[in-house]
């Protein structure tokens, strides 16, 4: 007789830790918040909770602690309403589609660049299309190698876009293409490059598609408005304004809302806070099946198809290596918020177009995050986890806010025509570059650790995008710490070294870290530092206790641009 083996007992992790109340937790935290704290300033157990929360660009709280609500919603379950755990349960062995930009404008070189990406692990391409790309006329060949019955493909543009949807159409009509996505995002091209809007091809590239399977005719792309300063919350908004107003046009023009439904994709931006962009996709998915709901789509076509890439505006062209650790939370995160497509940017996308190595960095980084970690073993990881939770609950909130007061005032057109959309990106940058230029938003690599001597990596320049004066114009993070940067390598050019400044050891306690610390300031915009006997072309002053100018809170811009100012280097 066969004995079924015994099922090993349940693993109680914190049997062994006593049981704690809010009340004894908050004295215990407090009790550490205060331990270096003069005796005379102890914060209470309110305060001291308060001094641990952070607080995100869009209005959003981040709690020390948090714990089963005392009426916790529904969890719900992965495709099904409202559809914040996933659009349909993963599979494991092909979790969500690795999909590969390819943005070079040499057609034989994409063609290759194309095949060795499907060939190693790429299940899906992407073209970009126009001035700042692909030509159309060119699709044709870049897709000459690929099964397109086995691979999807999907096209972007933001100045030829009804020319990228043709030539894409061409290749896809021809063949049993299994899905793919025609681009069409007239509001995305307005907000990208200020010209008027035009929804007008909408309707006939729906109708087109009757028959071609899972082809797609649009996209909601918020790249623009996220790479132009967009918080988190206003991001998805946008996304979901966006939808609406094609909704609405396709409907005027007779398509029926449910088809109407089912051409909607949408690409979003994926951060290094794994977290948050876990939240964004979950509250996208939350907020659109709402509106799927209000419309009486069927329930199971409300589930938004969402395409993750990670954000431009966190790359950074000085030590462009921490990119690929950008790009490796960026991810984790998408997948936690159970993207249905994943898009890596090569690290070396601001220097130029990429090579060989940095796309296959690209790919490698959600092959191996998918395969060899595991993390898509499951749908949706973090449901139930209250943290992620309260914060997906808090950027659906916030962005369906948005929402409503987008719609009260005339939809996302008239918002992107009347400056209502730029002013709020505005708004939501101001307080992102007053985090960044104090270094309480720390950039790896660029404002903090920064490499002394680097040498700037080397590539084909991409072709620039003529835009408008009204264009929402991207924003990396990085970029005013690399203008200063620019300015010392200027300053080498013509003198044949780069500004020197001279920093005294002080005769204070833990005086070398303080000089270390000082010095690692300078490197930030490529000023070398020097002994206060060395000829120099500036002194950083000094006080009794340190360096005048440099402390916790300080604006690190402002003050290293002055001190540039005192060398000379040219603004």
């Amino acid at each position: 007789m066969t004995v079924a083996p015994k099922r090993p007992a349940a693993m109680t992790l914190a049997a062994h830790f006593p049981e704690r109340t809010q009340a004894q937790w908050r004295d215990l935290a407090a009790a550490v918040v205060n331990k270096g704290r003069p005796e005379g300033q102890h914060l209470g157990a309110d305060e001291a909770v308060a001094s641990m929360r952070s607080h995100l660009a869009g209005g959003i709280e981040v709690e020390p602690l948090y714990t089963r609500p005392a009426d916790p919603a529904p969890l719900g379950v992965p495709g099904a309403m409202p559809f914040t755990r996933g659009r349909a349960l993963r599979d494991a062995d092909v979790p969500w589609d690795v999909r590969q930009v390819h943005d070079d404008p040499d057609a034989a070189a994409t063609r290759k660049a194309v095949l060795a990406d499907l060939e190693n692990g790429v299940t899906s391409v992407w073209l970009h299309v126009g001035t700042d790309g692909l030509a159309p006329g060119d699709v044709a060949e870049a897709l000459a190698d690929v099964r397109l019955d086995l691979a999807p493909v999907v096209v972007s543009s933001w100045d030829e876009q009804a020319a990228a949807a043709e030539a894409l159409y061409a290749v896809l009509s021809g063949s049993r293409a299994s899905s793919g996505n025609l681009g069409h995002d007239p509001l995305g091209a307005a907000a990208r490059t200020g010209a008027t809007a035009d929804l007008s091809p909408l309707a006939d590239a729906v109708a087109r598609l009757h028959d071609h399977g899972e082809v797609r005719a649009i996209t909601v792309d918020t790249r623009a408005h996220a790479d132009a300063g967009a918080t988190v919350p206003d991001e998805v908004a946008f996304a979901l304004a966006t939808g609406v107003a094609y909704l609405r046009h396709l409907e005027s023009e007779g398509v029926d809302v449910v088809e109407a439904f089912r051409h909607i994709e949408f690409r979003v931006s994926a951060s290094a806070d794994q977290f948050l962009t876990a939240a964004a996709l979950r509250a996208l998915r939350r907020a659109w099946a709402r509106i799927g709901e209000t419309l009486d789509v069927p329930e199971r076509s409300r589930g938004a198809f969402t395409h993750a890439v990670t954000s431009g505006r966190m790359f950074t062209r000085d030590d462009a290596w921490t990119n690929i650790l950008r790009s490796t939370l960026a991810t984790f995160g998408a997948s936690l918020g159970g993207a249905d497509a994943i898009t890596v940017l090569p690290f070396d996308t601001v220097s130029g177009l990429s090579t060989p190595f940095s796309r296959r960095v690209a790919r490698n980084t959600q092959i191996l995050l998918a395969e060899e970690s595991n993390v898509a073993r499951v749908t949706d990881p973090a449901g139930g986890a209250w943290a992620v939770e309260a914060l997906t609950d808090e950027v659906a909130t916030a962005a369906w806010s948005v929402f409503q007061e987008i719609e009260r005032a005339g939809g996302m057109a008239e918002a992107l025509a009347n400056g209502a959309v730029a002013q709020r990106i505005s708004a939501g940058r101001a307080e992102r570059d007053a985090a960044l230029a104090t270094r309480a938003q720390p950039i790896t690599g660029v404002s903090t650790f920064p490499l002394a001597g680097e040498k700037p990596l080397e590539r084909a320049p991409r072709r620039e995008l003529p835009v408008q004066a009204s264009a929402l114009v991207p924003q990396r993070d990085s970029a005013v710490f690399e203008a200063l940067r620019d300015r010392s390598t200027a300053y080498a050019t013509e003198h044949g070294h780069a500004p020197r400044v001279a920093v005294a050891t002080l005769d204070v306690p833990r005086a070398a870290d303080r000089r270390i610390d000082a010095v690692n300031l300078l490197t930030v915009a490529g000023i070398s530092a020097v002994e206060a006997d060395a000829e120099s072309d500036a002194v950083l002053a000094t006080t009794d206790t340190g360096y005048a100018g440099v402390a916790k809170d300080m604006d690190v811009v402002a003050f290293l641009s002055a001190l540039l100012d005192e060398t000379g280097a040219p603004a």
